[in-house]
């Protein structure tokens, strides 16, 4: 990256992967290390976190499920107004900024107010978590499709998706911010016709240390969310791709990871009777 991609005034959307700071780009640890002021989202892996200059003023606009921080016009005035200042800012979010990020309020704003912005992509959670599951999304012959899709709704509203179109064949689904519309997800998508047996992976805290994975079936997905996630961001991958390789079934649970979960054997997760 030339001295000059980073002029003052300058902000940047840097991609900070799922977590892991060895998932980083390059240019992405480059940036950080030539920020001189980082707004940074709650799913911000501390790792990532620790190549910020000790110079450097952080700011933390962290958004989770049910607990927003700072709205995103305040996080846009923010921004402008530390570009404006002729800072070198960097805008840290979790993934890829381009990937339900709200990547373009955030141009948008920087853009109207005169302020040249740019985006340096992230590794997104998807991608992680099939790594490492040892996982493909897609298969020849048999998933041709991957699709990502936002589980996220407004409080108290329903999960308005077009699920006959995410129940078609030939397709991995991965439902970001899927913890809580977990039952939303598998009722929507066998009531479109998926099959209630279809391989699901629920994956915790990806890339991190003490992340999780349970692999399942669509029918038990509720249950088996309930039984792994806890509070933690949670992702959901369904789909027939994930079948390949499975891990031994444990009473309708197939254990996908070393650790707490490797002996659970819990006899009331059953499937249902055929």
């Amino acid at each position: 990256m030339p001295p000059d991609d980073f002029a003052p005034g300058t902000v940047w959307l840097v991609g900070a992967g799922p977590g892991d700071p060895d998932l980083l780009t390059m240019k992405a640890v480059r940036l950080i290390e030539r920020a001189e002021i980082v707004f940074y989202d709650a799913l911000v892996g501390p790792g990532v976190l620790a190549l910020v200059p000790p110079h450097a003023e952080r700011v933390s606009v962290g958004k989770r499920s049910g607990r927003h921080s700072k709205d995103q016009r305040t996080i846009d005035a923010l921004l402008v107004e530390a570009a404006a200042s002729g800072k070198r800012v960097v805008r840290l979010k979790g993934g890829d900024p381009s990937l339900f990020g709200r990547a373009a309020e955030e141009i948008t704003a920087l853009r109207l107010a005169g302020h040249p912005v740019y985006i340096c992509p992230g590794i997104t959670a998807a991608s992680a978590a099939a790594a490492s599951a040892g996982v493909s999304l897609s298969l020849r012959g048999v998933a041709r499709d991957v699709r990502f899709v936002t589980a996220h709704s407004r409080r108290g509203a329903a999960l308005d998706l077009d699920w006959g179109s995410l129940a078609s064949a030939g397709t991995t689904l991965a439902f970001y911010m899927g913890r809580d519309a977990a039952g939303a997800i598998a009722k929507g998508l066998i009531g479109a016709g998926m099959p209630a047996t279809t391989p699901v992976l629920i994956a915790c805290n990806v890339s991190l240390p003490d992340e999780k994975h349970l692999s399942t079936r669509l029918d038990l997905l509720a249950l088996a969310t309930r039984a792994l996630a806890d509070d933690a961001p949670t992702l959901i991958l369904v789909g027939e791709a994930l079948r390949k390789g499975e891990a031994p079934v444990q009473n309708g649970l197939k254990i996908a990871v070393e650790g707490e979960w490797r002996t659970r054997n819990d006899s009331n997760v059953r499937p249902p009777d055929s």
